[in-house]
C-alpha cells in the first residue's frame, strides 16, 4: 500500500500564492489590463481582481494532467514541487478544485478570448468579436475563489506589497515613486481589546442570460471608501442588515461551528447571507427597503455615493424572488412528472455562501466523463456562482464602509452570543 502523500503546510502555500500574485499583477500592469493609478488608488474589486488574475496565469501555465500548480523553489537546490490535491492543505483544497475545473476551460480558448478573460476579471470589456459568452463563466468562477481568497486575514495584511511591488517593477529609481494607498481593514481582537478569540484569522470566507455584453462583463464599481459616514440612510441600512443577522443565525449550525475555527469565514458569510435575507424579505417592487419598525429606505434619499450600494442591493432583491418563483415552478413540474426535484437553486446559493465556492466540488475526477473528457458544469450551477458572486462582492463593498469596518465587532458579538460560542 502506496503511503499517503504529506499535506504542505498552509505557509508554505499562502508565500507560493503571494510569490504568484506579485508577478501577476506586474504583467497586468505591463498588459495595461490594471493601470498603475488602479494599482495605487487600490479603488473597486483591486482585492477581487489581483488573486483571481493569479490563478488566470497559473491555469495558462499549467502543464499537467490532472492539472497541478508548480510551486516557485527557494533555491536550485530544492527539488521542483507541485501542489496536487494530495498533497494540498485541507483549508485550500475547495480553491484548488475550482480552479482545477477551469484549467481545461481556459487552455480550450483561442488566444485572443484567453486574452479577454484577463480582460474581464479586470472590469474591462472584451473586444473579440464574435462575443464568447462562455467567459463570463470562466471568470465568475475565478472570481469566486478570489472572492474567498481576498476575505483571509493574511491575504490582506500581505496585498499592499504584492501592489507596491507591482507599482515598482520597470520604475528608475529618478521618477517619483508611486504608493499603494491600500490598507487592510482592521482585525476584531474582541471584547477586552487582547482578546483574539474572534479576530479574523487566516480562515475562508456568491441571473437571467446575458443580453449585452455590459450586462455580461460588469465595468469596475467606484469604491465604497468615499461614502459618508454620518449618513442616516447608511445607518438605517447598517441596522437592518445586522437585524437581519438573527433570522440568518437562528438554528444555523454551520456559521457556529465556522465561527469556533474560522472566525473570518463566519464574519463574512453571516453578512453574505444577511443579504441574501434582507434581498428575499425586505426589498420591495420599487426598489425600496422595509425593514420593519419604521426602518424604511429609498433610492432618492440616499447620497448619490451610497446610490449604487443600494441600486445593487434592492436588484440583488428582485433575483432572489425570481429564483424562488423559479424554484416552485421546477419543483411543481418535477412532482407532475413523479420526478425527485432538484435541489432549489436558492438552497444551492445558501450553501454557497456559507460555504465556499468549492462545496459542490468533490475531487476532479468528478468533473471528467468516462473517456477523460472534461464535463461542463450546467447552465444553473454557473448563473448560481456569478449571482454568489454579486452577494459577496456587495458584502466585501459594504465592509469597505468605515461605518462597518469600525462596527465589526457588533457581528462577532451577535454570532457569539447566537451561536452560543
Amino acid at each position: 500500500m502506496v503511503p499517503d502523500e504529506p499535506k504542505l503546510s498552509e505557509q508554505y502555500v499562502q508565500d507560493s500564492f503571494h510569490s504568484y500574485l506579485k508577478s501577476s499583477l506586474t504583467h497586468a500592469k505591463v498588459e495595461r489590463l490594471l493601470e498603475p493609478e488602479v494599482l495605487a488608488s487600490a479603488e473597486g474589486d483591486l482585492m477581487i481582481t489581483g488573486p483571481a488574475l493569479c490563478l488566470y496565469f497559473a491555469a495558462l501555465r499549467c502543464t499537467t494532467v490532472p492539472p497541478s500548480v508548480p510551486l516557485p523553489r527557494s533555491s536550485k537546490s530544492v527539488p521542483p514541487r507541485e501542489l496536487t490535491e494530495a498533497n494540498c492543505p485541507p483549508a485550500f483544497l475547495g480553491f484548488l478544485r475550482v480552479w482545477v475545473s477551469t484549467v481545461p476551460n481556459i487552455q480550450g480558448l483561442a488566444p485572443e478570448y484567453q486574452h479577454d478573460l484577463a480582460r474581464v476579471i479586470c472590469g474591462l470589456q472584451p473586444i473579440t468579436q464574435p462575443l464568447n459568452h462562455a467567459i463570463s463563466g470562466i471568470a465568475a468562477d475565478l472570481r469566486a475563489v478570489a472572492i474567498e481568497i481576498s476575505q483571509r486575514r493574511s491575504f490582506q495584511d500581505r496585498y499592499a506589497s504584492d501592489l507596491q511591488a507591482a507599482l515598482d517593477a520597470g520604475s528608475s529609481g529618478a521618477t517619483l515613486k508611486v504608493k499603494t494607498s491600500f490598507v487592510p481593514p482592521p482585525a476584531y481582537d474582541g471584547p477586552s481589546g487582547s482578546d483574539a478569540k474572534y479576530g479574523p484569522k487566516y480562515g475562508a470566507k456568491l441571473g437571467s442570460p446575458p443580453v449585452s455584453p455590459a450586462s455580461v462583463f460588469p465595468p469596475r464599481s467606484p469604491s465604497p471608501m468615499l461614502f459618508p459616514h454620518d449618513s442616516p440612510a447608511l445607518e438605517r441600512i447598517r441596522q437592518i442588515l445586522y437585524a437581519a443577522l438573527g433570522d440568518v443565525l437562528e438554528g444555523n449550525t454551520t456559521l457556529g461551528r465556522l465561527l469556533k475555527c474560522d472566525p473570518s469565514r463566519a464574519y463574512f458569510a453571516s453578512v453574505s447571507l444577511a443579504i441574501l435575507e434582507v434581498g428575499t424579505r425586505a426589498v420591495q417592487p420599487d426598489g425600496s427597503i422595509d425593514g420593519g419598525a419604521g426602518m424604511q429606505i429609498t433610492v432618492e434619499e440616499c447620497p448619490e455615493a451610497l446610490r449604487p450600494l443600494m441600486v445593487e442591493l434592492a436588484d440583488i432583491g428582485k433575483q432572489v424572488k425570481k429564483m424562488r418563483r423559479e424554484d416552485t415552478d421546477a419543483a411543481i413540474e418535477a412532482a407532475q412528472r413523479g420526478e425527485e426535484p432538484d435541489v432549489p437553486r436558492l438552497d444551492q446559493l445558501t450553501r454557497m455562501l456559507q460555504e465556499g465556492v468549492g462545496c459542490d466540488r468533490g475531487p476532479s475526477a468528478h468533473h471528467h466523463n468516462g473517456d477523460g473528457g472534461h464535463v461542463r458544469r450546467t447552465s444553473v450551477q454557473g448563473r448560481t456562482v456569478a449571482f454568489s458572486n454579486r452577494i459577496n462582492s456587495l458584502a466585501l463593498k459594504i465592509y469597505k464602509i468605515k461605518t462597518f469596518r469600525e462596527r465589526q465587532s457588533e457581528v462577532f458579538e451577535i454570532l457569539s452570543a447566537v451561536c452560543g460560542s
